[in-house]
């Protein structure tokens, strides 16, 4: 038993569980009736099970909550977040206060109506739409057992815990993260499943009939039941789960709402407050007669020895760190702290020397796998993968193994055809830290990773999407796999960094603004037709981490700026060429990436843009969003709907995007 257990039991000892667990229902309900808004039926339902998590499993530290081998908790039925909130106060986080809890879903407190993500608040990740948590959860124990085999038990040794409703599991990211799971048999990943029966609409047996623990155990998990109201039940089945070599469920059958006289077990209970007379029952039903938000003192202080317990494991952790020789030490750090790798912007710029002399012509996402051929070696923290197209993303190197069941030395998943699966667990990858995760598929498949994509903005985690086969430039596959709107979907998420590099060297030049970028997550968008390289220049600047620069001036006065991304500015170039031909002065402006572009100082943004009379944009997608850069005399050469399948060099004249289309815009507009 280890001292974080042997305390716990300590405390439990002396405040009886039933009155452990009634501090969180109570806390609960009377947050979710404050702010006349939430969801009381789940925490109430839950409360038993979560308080032998807490109290008797969980190996966390409230005064360092970012203790890096601390256990992972994931509230996947995020609605549920006051069973959240409840705990980190009782067990003593220092910012998650009663007033924080008092002021649930209410702006700028840091209780909000779904969890947002908050390490040093005890939240380790933003959850809510369902399916999201579990499948995220599954990157995090990647991360802990990739972590665990370079730098070993003594400094990486923790376990992933779940909760999740018949919401998340309903939903298809689950099915996809969970049977990767189950198929790497990541076994430090712990679901409890609060089976209530319950969704909004009203019994689950409206719409789901799955026999829920064959379906895991057909994915290779160990699947144990109990009574969720049991604790010791409970207990036995996580001591159990802890000891298996695959992933657990427990399906914790459980009352949704438990204590409410009248909709216990109803789906009243599930979203809306259950209002002053339904309280007033169930304080009674509880034996809780206290006062709202008043947490009587025992009880209180058993939850904070439940809190402080896990000081000394994290103190022993700390000893084992500071015993590590030098060189484990200072790379286990450099992993965690999450930083910019020391030499990236020299091997790039290596990159971008060598690539500006050779000037090859490459598809970009060729470009891409040359470019992770010398980051993958010297960064030890990128993690790759592809959902089934890794020759054709070009996300695998050569020394990068392969990640198995029982082997995690490598350096790339192999997520098969789950896109959104791969996509979320990236996520949890990232949260987790120590890892920087790539994972590829076709652009026109970002539609199957959005809900995560845009999540991983939101957390504003670093994790790289890479998306290929960007244009109708893909050719024959045709318009189910050319990609018209998506650059625009894609651009419209906030804090989201969307790239589409125009050679080789921008390609180059992307890879390290989205490694450097590590607030954010990136897509990053190529081809699979080959590009010529464009830059004719080197230097020691990233151009592209300034989102747009002057490709080529215009050779005197400029009455044409040609804006362009990715293979389109080929064409941007060759339209150029035309114009000065006819004595018309024409500049080219690459822009791949808009979202850094917009963070420069507007006098950037204006001597790039030009004042030109006439602005002509080019890209293989649909004209929204454009407008901001065209202005009022501006003219599109582009997409106005889908595809078709062909050789590509036909369907860019099908559809007019050509240097002659650009040429003839332009000239229309002067």
């Amino acid at each position: 038993m280890t001292t974080t257990h042997a305390a716990a039991s300590a405390a439990f000892g002396k405040v009886s569980h039933k009155h452990m667990a009634n501090a969180i229902r109570a806390l609960s309900m009377d947050a979710v009736e404050k702010a006349k808004s939430g969801h009381p039926g789940m925490p109430m339902g839950m409360a038993d099970a979560a308080a032998v998590l807490f109290g008797k499993v969980l190996k966390f530290d409230p005064a360092r909550p970012d203790w890096p081998d601390r256990d992972r908790f994931v509230l996947s039925a995020g609605h549920g977040s006051m069973l959240l909130y409840s705990l980190l106060y009782l067990t003593g986080y220092e910012r998650m206060t009663l007033e924080q809890l008092r002021r649930f879903r209410q702006l700028g407190s840091l209780t909000a109506g779904h969890p947002e993500v908050d390490v040093e608040a005890g939240v380790e990740i933003t959850t809510g739409p369902l399916g999201q948590g579990i499948a995220t959860a599954v990157g995090m124990v990647l991360a802990e057992r990739i972590l665990n085999e370079r730098f070993g038990d003594a400094l990486v040794d923790h376990h992933t815990y779940v909760i999740a409703g018949d919401g998340d599991l309903m939903e298809g990211v689950s099915h996809e993260a969970c049977s990767l799971a189950g198929h790497l048999k990541l076994s430090r990943l712990i679901v409890l499943y609060d089976d209530n029966g319950i969704s909004i609409d009203g019994p689950t047996s409206l719409s789901f009939s799955d026999d829920t623990a064959k379906r895991f155990d057909a994915y290779g998990w160990d699947v144990r039941k109990v009574d969720g109201h049991d604790p010791e039940a409970v207990e036995r089945a996580l001591a159990e789960a802890r000891a298996t070599d695959t992933p657990s469920l427990i399906c914790c059958r459980t009352t949704i709402g438990f204590g409410a006289p009248t909709k216990a077990g109803k789906s009243s209970s599930h979203g809306s407050p259950l209002g002053g007379d339904e309280i007033a029952g169930a304080r009674e039903a509880l034996g809780w007669p206290y006062t709202p938000f008043e947490i009587p003192e025992p009880i209180l202080r058993a939850w904070r020895e439940v809190g402080a317990r896990g000081a000394a494991d994290r103190e022993a952790w700390e000893e084992r760190l500071q015993a590590a020789d030098a060189g484990t030490r200072a790379a286990f750090e450099a992993a965690m702290a999450g930083g910019v790798p020391a030499d990236l912007g020299t091997l790039v710029a290596a990159m971008r020397s060598r690539l500006v002399a050779e000037r090859p012509k490459l598809a970009t996402r060729q470009a891409s796998g040359n470019v992770l051929e010398e980051l993958v070696p010297a960064i030890p923290a990128l993690i790759g993968g592809s959902a089934d197209l890794t020759g054709s993303n070009n996300t695998r190197t050569k020394t990068g193994d392969d990640i198995a069941a029982g082997a995690f030395g490598g350096r790339y998943i192999r997520y098969g055809v789950r896109e959104h699966g791969m996509a979320a667990a990236m996520n949890g990858m990232a949260l987790h830290g120590g890892a920087i995760p790539y994972g590829g598929t076709f652009l026109t498949f970002s539609d199957y990773c959005r809900p995560a994509i845009r999540l991983a903005a939101l957390m504003r985690q670093r994790v790289v999407f890479v998306m290929t086969h960007d244009s109708i430039g893909l050719g024959e596959d045709g318009p189910t796999h050319q990609p018209v709107e998506h650059l625009a979907a894609l651009r419209a998420i906030p804090d989201l960094l969307v790239f589409r590099p125009a050679d080789a060297v921008e390609t180059a030049e992307c890879w390290e603004a989205a490694i450097a970028s590590t607030d954010a997550p990136s897509v990053i968008a190529l081809t699979r037709q080959g590009l010529p390289t464009l830059r004719a220049a080197d230097g020691p600047d990233n151009l592209t981490a300034r989102g747009a620069y002057v490709l080529a001036e215009a050779e005197g006065e400029a009455k044409v700026t040609l804006l362009a991304t990715g293979s389109e500015v080929e064409i941007a170039v060759a339209a150029r060429d035309a114009l000065q031909a006819d004595g018309i002065g024409a500049r080219v402006v690459s822009m791949p990436c808009w979202a850094l572009f917009e963070r420069q100082d507007a006098a950037y943004r204006d001597a790039v843009l030009g004042d030109a009379p006439v602005r002509v944009a080019i890209e293989a997608g649909v004209r929204l969003g454009w407008d901001r850069y065209l202005g009022a005399n501006g003219h599109f050469v582009g997409m106005a709907g889908f595809g078709a399948s062909g050789p590509y060099q036909e369907l860019y004249r099908h559809f007019g995007i050509t240097a002659e289309a650009a040429v003839a815009a332009a000239k229309a507009a002067l």
